[in-house]
């Protein structure tokens, strides 16, 4: 949530200068990728690099309302679109874990 906050802020003051959705601001993807890895167990390193590509895969393919968010303009939305990734990931590898 901090980070959130942080990343639109960060987005909002940077806009006028590097465009509306600049490219050297990474928050966005740090918040999105933290999501899923919200649900992967302590040291597994195979379960923290499913999240990170399961992650990618949204934030890069944009299915299911990603894409939306990510037409919508303003600093919120630049991060929305990478928290609604995180969380297909997040259920992803909830339903994994839950499976196994």
């Amino acid at each position: 949530m901090v980070f959130t906050v942080i990343g639109t802020w960060s987005v909002r003051k940077l806009s006028p200068f590097w465009g509306e959705d600049p490219s050297r601001v990474v928050i966005d993807e740090m918040v999105g990728v933290w999501i899923p890895l919200l649900a992967t167990p302590a040291g597994n390193v195979y379960y923290a690099i499913a999240a990170f590509l399961l992650f990618r895969f949204f934030d890069i393919v944009k299915p299911l309302g990603i894409r939306s968010l990510d037409r919508k303009i303003g600093a919120f939305w630049v991060m929305a679109d990478d928290i609604l990734a995180g969380i297909y990931s997040l259920i992803i590898i909830l339903v994994f874990r839950w499976v196994q």
